[in-house]
């Protein structure tokens, strides 16, 4: 099965942002991708009113533009399609859930994960005197549950960004049955030179399972600089496609009859003693 991951340059309007993965996913499928991974907060990086963002995705009207707009697209061309994430609302708490949302062929959500580990760190982003402090907390709540989702080609691992950093949740996606792990992002520009690429490789050899890591790609940006670097990996930790900065696709074939070759002869998931 051939996948996609979408790298994207956001602007600071959702329109454009909504404008460039449209034209990024009709590259995909044109390329025979069945499932395509969009970057994390594909809609609104860069909109400065979360508040706004959360009045138009909220919980209780799910047919926000950023919402319609996958399920317009996985229609249109039937794929399956991951939207990042979105800022939805939830009961009980001012801050909305970072929900990742997979979305099937008829436009169906079919599964959400809420991101669990939010990015509260100071990083330095090539200057020492002025270090960056990225409170995701603030803004965000943190989810809870663990996400795999059931598709006719392969059970998906859900997870975001951060997360990547916490093997224990990919070990727990593993052992739920996930065969490819989806990694929508927007890895910083100075975290991910220096590690973005070494933890989807060792998430991929761990588990054995394919990963799919969809980056925002804006180097250059004053405010927000992020990595790019999108990849897919196997089970291996071969690098089977990859983008550098910019707007771009990292497209590869998936063999799970690989997968399960690998698996049979190498059964480190059943091997586990912790």
């Amino acid at each position: 099965m051939r996948v996609a991951a979408v790298q994207m340059v956001a602007s600071d309007g959702e329109a454009d942002n909504l404008c460039q993965a449209a034209t990024l996913i009709q590259a995909a499928a044109e390329g025979g991708a069945r499932l395509v991974v969009l970057p994390e907060y594909f809609a609104y990086y860069g909109c400065d009113s979360l508040q706004f963002q959360q009045q138009v995705e909220r919980e209780s009207s799910p047919q926000g533009p950023a919402r319609s707009f996958l399920a317009e697209q996985a229609q249109k061309h039937r794929i399956w399609l991951l939207g990042g994430t979105l800022p939805i609302v939830g009961a009980g708490d001012r801050r909305p859930f970072a929900a990742s949302l997979l979305v099937d062929p008829n436009g169906e959500v079919v599964a959400r994960y809420n991101k669990m580990h939010l990015f509260d760190v100071d990083i330095d982003e090539g200057s020492a005197s002025s270090p960056r402090i990225y409170c995701e907390s603030d803004r965000y709540r943190p989810g809870s549950d663990v996400v795999v989702a059931d598709t006719p080609f392969a059970r998906l691992g859900m997870s975001v960004c951060y997360d990547i950093r916490f093997p224990e949740l990919y070990r727990q996606l593993a052992r739920k049955g996930a065969e490819v792990l989806l990694v929508p992002s927007a890895f910083t520009a100075s975290t991910g030179e220096a590690h973005w690429e070494l933890l989807l490789r060792a998430r991929a050899v761990e588990n054995q399972c394919y990963v799919i890591g969809a980056n925002m790609g804006d180097r250059q940006n004053r405010k927000m600089p992020t990595w790019g670097g999108s990849m897919i990996v196997d089970p291996w930790g071969r690098v089977l496609d990859r983008c550098d900065a910019g707007m771009g696709l990292a497209i590869a074939e998936l063999d799970f009859l690989q997968l399960e070759t690998l698996r049979k002869k190498m059964p480190v998931l059943e091997h586990i003693r912790l």
